[in-house]
């Protein structure tokens, strides 16, 4: 037997028995919630939604980066060459731009074939037809070598590119990738303070029912401080609880955010359908998912521990 500082006997640490008596207690608290049902259903009910909603932000922000980085792919610029350069000129200008490493496709268009192009898509083949000389120049359409290029590196490709004596005119529309950029970055702030402030709800929640549970207990924790049980034991059943409220609420979060999504993926796969893309939403990973449950799980202890910690100061035997 092993003293403590104050001189009470202290039997010696046995892993087996201790994690016995734990896992006595991981049970008991788990039939204890399961004897009210409906309550505590409610309770677990609250904790999952104010876990599924930054969860559900988080899903949003990886998806819509996922939706930017296939738009950001498709970046292109369009270059109207010199109506004065020759032919000699037209070639040597697209075989540099074949060998410059920041330029990956190269689509040039004669004016004949820009003419013919336009006339296809504009719906005014007759009023072209009336035309005595090709108004268009030598066009040159380019996408960048790296697909998933930052608007501003591409701008300063588009703007080196139009500095080039053959070119007369460089067209690079990126102004609606960088607002929903801009957008997606407000979207990921937003869902980390919504995320800081439902883990503060959670704990609350946690904390105000464990409360409840100890004033329900208050007679049956005075007898055990009688008996001489000390504040670990006492504490012990609590924080199993509270743990149970963070996995049991994580989990259903988890339901709730599948579900959701179940009921999104075919309106959203209809709409990528319209504008030719393959895009479909994804759900949590693993890694997401074991995040979640971690959190739940940590949120819940710490909520049970905050409201046991002021509760049992107050409860002494008469």
């Amino acid at each position: 037997m092993k003293r403590r500082n104050g001189g009470r006997l202290r039997p010696p640490f046995r892993p087996r028995a201790w994690a016995a008596r734990h896992l006595q207690v991981l049970i008991s608290s788990l039939g204890r919630l399961w004897r009210r049902p409906l309550g505590n259903f409610m309770s677990i009910l609250v904790i999952a939604i104010a876990l599924a909603l930054p969860t559900g932000l988080h899903l949003l922000v990886h998806n819509l980066e996922r939706l930017a980085g296939g738009w950001q792919g498709a970046a292109s610029a369009t270059l109207f060459l010199r109506r004065e350069i020759s032919d000699d000129q037209v070639k040597r200008l697209l075989k540099q731009l074949r060998e410059d490493p920041a330029v990956g496709l190269v689509r040039h268009l004669t004016p004949a074939q820009a003419l013919d192009d336009f006339r296809r898509h504009s719906g005014m083949a007759d009023a072209i037809t009336l035309l005595e000389t090709n108004p268009l120049p030598h066009v040159v359409m380019i996408r960048p070598a790296d697909p998933h290029i930052a608007p501003a590196r591409f701008k300063n490709l588009v703007e080196r590119l139009r500095k080039r004596p053959e070119v007369e005119r460089a067209i690079a529309d990126l102004q609606w990738v960088e607002r929903f950029q801009g957008m997606v970055d407000l979207v990921r702030r937003s869902a980390l303070l919504l995320s800081a402030l439902l883990s503060l709800a959670v704990l609350l929640v946690i904390g105000n029912t464990i409360r409840l549970e100890i004033q329900s207990r208050r007679d049956e924790i005075e007898i055990v401080k009688l008996v001489g049980g000390s504040q670990a034991f006492i504490r012990r059943p609590f924080l199993y609880e509270g743990f149970w409220y963070g996995l049991l609420g994580a989990i259903l979060a988890l339901v709730l955010l599948a579900v959701s999504l179940v009921a999104l993926r075919v309106p959203v796969a209809r709409l990528a359908h319209l504008y030719a893309s393959d895009f479909t939403l994804k759900g949590p990973g693993f890694t997401v998912v074991l995040l979640l449950l971690a959190a739940g799980s940590a949120l819940g202890v710490l909520g049970a521990w905050v409201a046991v910690r002021q509760q049992l100061r107050r409860i002494e035997p008469h």
